[in-house]
């Protein structure tokens, strides 16, 4: 076993091999505080035939015992990965995948295991240095060294491994990957914070990235681990080179620039089918059916590698995109609001062949998402749902749960609109964004923040501004390097970098970053930021143009939600013995009701505004101070030797005794029967709020001495107070 410490901006971090899971390809413990996570690579021996891309996968376990905690609900294992564990996975497999030889097909496992957790050293950022030494320390080929740290902005300055408490004061939480070169990835969100202060944040990141990568290598270098070299089929010599001369270069670009995401895609295949065909008739003959669909993979990468090439060179040499646009141009769009007649708020946002339908449903406090975490407990009231169906790229699949993909850009959008959804205070609804991704081609996800926006103002959430998102790209060649303004999906795929950027006119409140490439300058990133920022300002005025402000009322279909505070020492009173008051309230009004007995605040949820502002002045009533000396009419409810119960509106329950009904009191009690209506005075409220009257005009006995007279009215006294709580125990009995 072999043990490495250093110290990063005030935290140990700890790295140990060699003690335990031996039996993976490569194995490491690594630690910062109290958190430890063990991350593991394990490769296949074969490589995996007729796929076109690295069989990388992922894998972030969250284990409770690691938080000191067993898990909630039924069952008491942890099963499937949460949301949390997935965003976890993708931020780390985010920067490795690239790093890969691009022709390298073995299957690659990574699993990252959290044994022990703190919150001020959060295991995601910490999985993504783990990930890399695991690789760098086994046989897997794997090109070059990742660090991940997290980067907040407190006070004015910028914090590297933020503290939970510092996170929460914090105008900006990202967590940033990279090499020593360069940054890879970026994910993260924002307090409208300013481009500048972005890259600031993302200087300070890479500084700190660094420093790790630096310790990492020292342990790479020491363990000197002998790596598999993998051996790739090869094509046989000069066939590439004669298939590409078929190719009529005009004929190429024609089929290149075709409009539209399909007819392009087709056009280019019926173009490469007839090359293909006349290759093998004409060129290369070949007579073998299997041979052919052999070579033909050759054929295929190396048609796919013109496309890449002569797209890049028309944007770097021409400044034309495959669709037609120039570099900082934005697709059109169109946005519509209120398309659905029963939804509490929708909007449609539509950008080029990017569809996105969002959906806004306005719930109950009892709606509110229940978190149960390694990290987190409680309950988070606003969220955002992102679907990407199949036939929105026009494709066949089966429909199963919400894949990696979908989970993280919902999460992406989410944290975009996070910084503008109002307190529970100004607005005490759940609130829940769906978008349904209709069409695709290329920043569903900002699609998603644009559509998601508009919806919200449509319900009439308070939002203060609208948010808008777009996705922007880098083609990176010796000569020259070009920006590219709301890329495509082949833009995304054949380019160097893509990085998605929202917020609203006063800054960036979700930032996002993909990087292929090393050399990505500071000067390089403002210029790229600067064009979102110009970008942004286009499609918000879109936004604008279309809903400026948010509805002055939410939807007659959404539920009427008010919420009003009581003093907490009352809330037992709303609730009565055994929660028999507020039972009544939520029949008798036809409301539900939230009660926080910590803060006294009280939420009425009802289906119209009358029921709900009736059953506020009821609790109003509830909660009001009754003075001694107050005339009230009591309903009788129970009839004992000792005396009568009466009700008093709304619900509260007091005792006329025996003694305090004047001069016949059981000529007085025989004539009453349970339910008449009494006009009694309130003598006495003791400290427990219960009740006690007198007939008016009754008038008690003079006592004969001060001393008795004491004596009697203590003795009556609890005597009363005995015969309330034999009351009450028999009301909760019942």
């Amino acid at each position: 076993m072999k043990v490495w410490e250093t110290e990063i901006y005030g935290r140990k971090l700890r790295v140990e091999h060699g003690r335990v899971a031996k039996q993976a390809d490569g194995s490491v413990m690594v630690r910062m505080g109290d958190s430890v996570v063990l991350a593991t690579s394990t490769m296949s021996d074969k490589a995996v035939e007729g796929i076109d891309f690295v069989p990388l996968t992922v894998e972030f376990q969250e284990k409770f015992y690691a938080a000191g905690k067993i898990p909630g609900g039924f069952i008491k294992r942890e099963g499937k990965p949460s949301e949390s564990a997935i965003l976890s996975a993708r931020l780390i497999d985010r920067p490795i995948r690239p790093l890969f030889p691009e022709k390298f097909r073995n299957e690659v496992q990574v699993i990252v295991m959290v044994l022990s957790v703190d919150t001020d050293n959060p295991p995601d950022v910490l999985g993504i240095t783990a990930a890399s030494l695991a690789l760098n320390v086994s046989r897997i080929p794997f090109e070059g060294v990742v660090a991940g740290v997290r980067v907040g902005y407190v006070d004015g300055q910028f914090v590297v491994f933020p503290s939970e408490e510092q996170l929460e004061r914090s105008k900006l939480d990202i967590v940033v990957a990279g090499t020593k070169d360069a940054i890879t990835m970026v994910e993260g969100e924002a307090s409208e914070i300013s481009e500048d202060e972005m890259v600031k944040a993302l200087m300070v990141a890479h500084d700190a990235i660094k420093k790790i990568v630096e310790f990492e290598e020292k342990i790479i270098e020491e363990l000197s681990v002998e790596k598999y070299q993998p051996e790739y089929p090869q094509s046989p010599e000069g066939m590439v080179e004669e298939f590409l001369k078929l190719v009529d270069q005009e004929e190429f670009e024609k089929r290149l620039l075709t409009k539209g995401k399909h007819e392009r895609s087709e056009a280019l295949e019926e173009y490469k089918e007839s090359l293909v065909e006349k290759f093998f008739s004409e060129v290369w003959k070949v007579e073998n059916e299997e041979e052919i669909e052999e070579l033909k993979k050759f054929l295929d990468e190396a048609y796919e590698d013109l496309i890449r090439e002569r797209m890049r060179r028309l944007i770097v040499e021409k400044e034309i995109r495959i669709d037609g646009r120039k570099p900082d141009e934005i697709r059109p769009i169109t946005c519509e609001v209120g398309i659905l007649p029963r939804t509490h708020g929708s909007a449609l946002f539509t950008r080029g062949e990017t569809q996105s339908l969002g959906i806004v449903t306005l719930g109950a406090p009892m709606d509110e998402q229940i978190i149960d975490t390694l990290l987190e407990e409680g309950t988070k009231r606003f969220m955002l749902h992102y679907n990407f169906p199949p036939f929105s790229t026009g494709e066949v699949k089966p429909l199963r749960g919400p894949s990696r993909r979908e989970i993280g850009h919902g999460h992406l959008a989410e944290r975009a609109l996070k910084a503008v959804i109002p307190d529970e205070d100004t607005f005490p609804y759940t609130i829940r964004v769906v978008s349904e991704i209709l069409e695709s081609n290329g920043s569903s996800s900002m699609a998603t923040v644009c559509s998601g926006s508009m919806a919200l103002m449509d319900a009439g959430v308070p939002v203060k501004k609208h948010v808008a998102g777009v996705a922007m790209g880098l083609v990176i060649e010796p000569d020259k390097t070009v920006i590219l303004t709301d890329i495509l999906g082949n833009e995304d795929h054949f380019g160097d970098m893509d990085f998605k950027v929202a917020g609203t006119r006063d800054g960036i409140t979700a930032f996002q970053m993909d990087c292929k490439v090393s050399g990505v300058s500071e000067g390089l990133l403002r210029e790229a930021l600067e064009r979102a920022r110009i970008a942004r300002m286009f499609i918000l005025d879109k936004l604008y143009g279309t809903i400026p402000e948010p509805r002055p009322h939410v939807s007659r279909f959404a539920p009427v939600i008010k919420m009003t505070q009581v003093d907490p020492e009352k809330v037992g009173e709303i609730i009565g013995p055994g929660g028999k008051v507020v039972k009544k309230l939520i029949k008798e009004f036809d409301i539900e009701v939230s009660i926080d007995d910590e803060t006294g605040k009280v939420k009425v949820i009802g289906k119209n505004e009358e029921s709900v502002d009736k059953a506020i002045e009821y609790i109003y009533e509830l909660v009001k101070e009754i003075e001694v000396g107050t005339t009230v009419i009591g309903k009788v409810t129970r009839i004992e030797p000792y005396g009568i119960f009466l009700e008093i509106p709304p619900g509260k329950i007091g005792l006329l005794h025996q003694s305090k009904m004047g001069t016949d009191p059981k000529g007085f009690m025989k004539s009453i029967k349970v339910g008449d209506m009494i006009e009694v005075e309130v003598i006495n409220v003791d400290e427990l709020g219960r009740l006690q009257f007198k007939r008016p005009g009754a008038s008690e006995p003079k006592p004969q001495r001060k001393q008795q007279s004491h004596q009697h009215h203590r003795s009556n006294s609890h005597k009363t107070h005995r015969v309330h709580e034999k009351f009450e125990r028999k009301q909760e009995g019942e």
